[in-house]
């Protein structure tokens, strides 16, 4: 059971932090940085090799994470010190310092790791509409249940789902994942009953229950049963340049959704038990792994798109950190010094810790350890 979780979760990982980090790795090599280090995890070398140019390709023992060491930093954080890099390296070396590159070249080579998380997804999602196929089966409503939310707010049977929250439904499956996504108190949907479209206000209840991997979930329910438009389900394989626009649409969505759903939780208004970090990462992962391929690579592309979104925060310590000392170097024609970029990482790690034992928390918590 145990192996059952954890290899998914490895090759899931060991894949989603390669992208990350060979983004890095490819703009720096783009723009002339010597690369001493890519590694797939932190901790001890479990093993490893040096290419042609000296940089050593490595995978270690703790796998949460990666990174890319540039020549010349002191740290895996690529801070390194002026006076020093004047004093201890000749021209030639110089033209090998990450530091040293010009603003733009240092932002598109800390972009580029979440920009390749988001390539990963677009081209898996891409993959699956072209080979596999994409639903459209428009969503009808087949049953309202009795003093249900959706019956108070006006829902009936054979109504079809055209909109949720603005959010064209495209396909059954768009009905629940846009109702769980909402964090207002409530959803509007949009519908067409018999030749008239309507707009309605549904205040969702919110109940214990279990998602489809029989995981503990905290659910918004408004008490409807759906069924495929003329009982006809329509699965389609889309065509390149179809496939390409929704699977871009389906990385923006999933982007635009969780910073919404995360700043419901700020405010107060999203559950914050659904964050998770790697336990409950490893255990759907073993989940998923079960319903096939095509399942386990759609969720790789979920991941994916998260772990490129958190690394945009303007946390020091993760690329929207580097990012955010980058756009004040720009707007105070310098960069910061060395004691506050080291007071903002302080700051940082406080906060990555702080993240850490509250998700790792809420895994104990799901595992029954807690509560």
């Amino acid at each position: 059971m145990l192996l059952s979780y954890i290899i998914p979760f490895l090759i899931l990982i060991l894949v989603v932090v390669f992208i990350h980090e060979y983004g890095h790795y490819y703009f720096a090599k783009k723009y002339g940085v010597g690369v001493t280090d890519f590694s797939i995890g932190f901790g001890k070398e479990l093993f490893g090799w040096n290419d042609k140019s000296g940089t050593r390709w490595k995978v270690c023992a703790i796998p949460l994470g990666g990174y890319v060491k540039f020549f010349g930093d002191r740290n895996v954080y690529s801070q390194a010190d002026h006076q020093e890099i004047l004093d201890k390296y000749n021209e030639e070396e110089r033209q090998k310092l990450f530091i040293l590159k010009p603003l733009y070249q240092r932002a598109l080579i800390v972009f580029g790791g979440p920009l390749a998380n988001f390539l990963l997804a677009i081209v898996i999602f891409f993959s699956i509409y072209t080979f596999v196929g994409k639903d459209f089966t428009p969503a009808v409503i087949n049953e309202v249940q009795k003093d249900s939310p959706a019956m108070v707010g006006g829902l009936k049977e054979k109504d079809i789902i055209l909109e949720i929250d603005g959010n064209e439904v495209k396909s059954l499956m768009d009905v629940s994942k846009y109702i769980t996504m909402s964090t207002s108190d409530f959803i509007d949907f949009k519908v067409k009953r018999n030749y008239e479209e309507l707009i309605l206000k549904i205040k969702p209840n919110m109940v214990e229950g279990e998602d489809n991997l029989g995981n503990k979930i905290n659910k918004r329910m408004v008490g409807i049963k759906l069924g495929a438009y003329n009982d006809k389900i329509n699965h389609v394989k889309l065509g390149p340049a179809q496939a390409i626009y929704h699977a871009a649409h389906e990385v923006y969505y999933v982007s635009i959704s969780s910073l919404k759903y995360l700043g419901g939780m700020v405010m107060g208004k999203a559950d914050t038990s659904q964050l998770g970090g790697p336990i409950r990462i490893a255990k759907i992962s073993g989940q998923v792994a079960t319903f096939g391929v095509i399942a386990f690579i759609s969720m790789m592309a979920y991941i994916s798109i998260s772990l490129g979104l958190i690394n945009l925060f303007p946390i020091p310590m993760l690329d929207g950190g580097h990012l955010m000392f980058y756009t004040f170097e720009a707007l105070l024609g310098r960069p910061l010094s060395q004691k506050t970029q080291e007071g903002f990482f302080r700051i940082g790690l406080f906060l990555l810790l702080s993240l850490m034992f509250f998700t790792t928390f809420n895994d104990l918590k799901d595992l029954g350890l807690f509560g």
